[in-house]
């Protein structure tokens, strides 16, 4: 969820292109069955909605749970991209460069109707109703950070991850109302949990955590380091961090979804979707399903709604150089 993020899922992952083309290891072992286990339905991957532009190269996908609308964000170019329930062709919702705005990540909406933005260097939110930027929050250390993925847990609290210092950045209802009440601006983000020591080290300015999800609970986060491959739970209440155990490989795990046990997981480095089971603690999990879809096109991040899987075709590898096939989509995954 730098630059542009062909060297954010590749480089900084400490992979060539040559390299995603060739794994072996994931990709490998994830081939498709036709059947799913979950009420048998089979796994069909189409088209959602189109997205307007020839350089939209989306990122983060929202969904506002009250209306249905759906929200896309651009890595090239910052735009924000609306569709409403039952379109099929986004719109301009937030153009490109607005509040400065030239790139956008992790996307989330709130209760209270307001649109969540992360871009490399901070957090922008936004009222949907009026479109205006009504909060604003910084890294102390642009240089050295990346943020990249968000979720709001059910008592408001944003979480916020840094790829590049496997750190969780937390934003508190009360410190949102201050940043509002000040016109817009919100100051700095704070370390909430570092996971430094916990997950494998990495060289500098590899993309470690990336996806984030609160339970439905509010009793713990779970977060996926994309370079090393492991799940990861962090305790609300205590603060404890631990690996969830896992017997497979969940490198390249971008954007995920948690759902009553279940963990939806897209893996940019191979066009692969898994399907997790969490056990009662969210200590340990096992994989019900995993699907390699050349289709999805580097998919980056995923949300889940009305048994749907709604998936980002980010198409990044061809950001850099190529041509990218147009219009860019949103796929909707079934049977998965």
């Amino acid at each position: 969820m730098h630059r542009n993020r062909p060297f954010r899922s590749l480089m900084a992952a400490g992979l060539s292109l040559a390299g995603v083309l060739s794994l072996t290891g994931l990709a490998g072992t994830a081939a498709a069955a036709d059947d799913d286990d979950m009420a048998g339905a089979k796994y069909v991957a189409g088209t959602a909605f189109t997205l307007p532009g020839a350089r939209a190269f989306p990122e983060g996908i929202a969904v506002d749970s009250k209306t249905g609308d759906f929200y896309v964000g651009s890595y090239a170019t910052g735009a924000i991209y609306r569709t409403p329930a039952g379109q099929k062709a986004a719109e301009v919702f937030l153009p490109d460069g607005a509040d400065g705005r030239t790139t956008a990540a992790g996307l989330k909406v709130d209760g209270a109707g307001r649109l969540w933005v992360t871009d490399p260097k901070g957090v922008m939110v936004y009222d949907i109703a009026t479109r205006k930027r009504v909060a604003h929050f910084t890294v102390s250390a642009p240089e050295a950070s990346l943020l990249n993925d968000l979720d709001i847990a059910p008592d408001g609290t944003a979480y916020v991850t840094d790829s590049y210092l496997a750190v969780v950045y937390r934003v508190t209802p009360a410190q949102l109302q201050t940043a509002i009440a000040a016109g817009g601006t919100g100051g700095t983000l704070t370390t909430a949990y570092n996971l430094t020591g916990v997950i494998p080290p990495q060289p500098a300015r590899t993309v470690t955590l990336n996806g984030i999800e609160a339970d439905a609970a509010g009793g713990y986060l779970i977060t996926v380091d994309s370079a090393g491959g492991g799940l990861y739970r962090i305790d609300l209440r205590s603060g404890a961090m631990q690996k969830v155990t896992g017997t497979v490989s969940l490198k390249y795990g971008d954007g995920l979804h948690l759902e009553s046990g279940r963990v939806w997981l897209a893996h940019y480095g191979n066009d692969t979707l898994s399907r997790l089971r969490l056990n009662a603690d969210a200590t340990s999990f096992t994989v019900e399903r995993q699907v390699v879809d050349a289709t999805l096109e580097m998919p980056t991040t995923l949300v889940r709604r009305n048994s749907h899987l709604y998936v980002v075709r980010s198409q990044f590898g061809k950001m850099a150089g190529g041509t990218a096939e147009l219009p860019f989509t949103i796929a909707d995954v079934t049977g998965f």
